[in-house]
């Protein structure tokens, strides 16, 4: 555990200092600015007003925004130590490669999540100065909702990070991760379902296998419980798992497909040519 956690303590350090960390911090923190700055709290849509508004608009702005960034920065960690000729250096200390994998895992979380929480805790702490109601619910699910989708996206970059053989060839298969997953959306998808006659239910489970696609659905149902803006998809979903399932199934899967992504990529890591 100390092998793991000092692992865990470098990694945060050196993404501290990393230009990517500034630009991914400053993005977060400008958007609630900038939301605050043009009214947003102010405006109604569908019935929601003041914080809430706000944070419907973040949290979509973050589905967009997170996912790429956690992928493009994650699959350099494992590649580019590789091709720097770290592994070579590790062997030589008294740190496991479980101790030193896991580490850069938890590390690289703290930093990832910590920007995007601590943008929407300010929103929040904002609000209760200027005396605006705060939805707690909401912003307790928005929570657990992003950082589930860090977990997810960052096992899913350690896996691609363990694969891939170079730093080019890590974040080339980790942007096409990211677009093939953001072309599946609703309507692509859909689409190519409607044209081969597929069932519903099989054309909504394989949406579902899209995490993108929990998180947005996710999102909708907190402020849209019968998913009314998903038309007939709304009945599949809610005959499957019912509103408050789903709530849950949208936090468990990404969560557990993080973890098995990033347990794969260990594996291969452990069992793979280290130099």
């Amino acid at each position: 555990m100390k092998q793991l956690w000092l692992t865990a303590r470098l990694d945060i350090v050196e993404s501290l200092r990393a230009r990517w960390f500034q630009i991914y911090t400053l993005v977060f923190g400008g958007i609630v600015a900038l939301l605050f700055a043009f009214g947003l709290t102010e405006s109604r849509v569908l019935g929601f007003i003041g914080l809430s508004r706000l944070l419907v608009t973040y949290i979509q702005l973050t589905m967009a925004i997170l996912p790429i960034f956690v992928l493009i920065t994650t699959v350099r960690s494992v590649a580019g130590d590789r091709e720097a000729g770290v592994f070579e250096y590790l062997l030589s200390l008294p740190v496991g490669l479980g101790a030193w994998f896991w580490g850069k895992i938890l590390g690289r979380y703290i930093v990832v999540f910590a920007p995007v929480f601590l943008a929407m805790l300010g929103a929040v702490i904002w609000a209760s100065i200027v005396d605006i109601d705060v939805p707690w619910r909401m912003f307790g699910y928005y929570t657990a909702l992003l950082a589930t989708m860090a977990a997810c996206f960052l096992g899913i970059g350690m896996l691609i990070s363990a694969v891939a053989r170079s730093t080019d060839m890590a974040q080339g298969a980790a942007f096409l991760v990211w677009l093939a997953l953001l072309l599946f959306l609703d309507l692509i998808l859909l689409g190519v379902m409607i044209q081969g006659k597929v069932a519903p239910e099989v054309a909504v489970t394989l949406a579902l296998a899209n995490p993108l696609q929990v998180f947005r659905t996710a999102a909708l149902a907190l402020f849209d419980p019968q998913l009314i803006v998903l038309g007939p998809s709304a009945f599949v979903i809610l005959d499957l798992f019912g509103a408050t399932g789903y709530k849950i199934f949208a936090l468990a899967y990404p969560a557990t497909l993080g973890l098995v992504s990033a347990t794969l990529g260990y594996l291969i890591f452990r069992r793979g040519d280290l130099p």
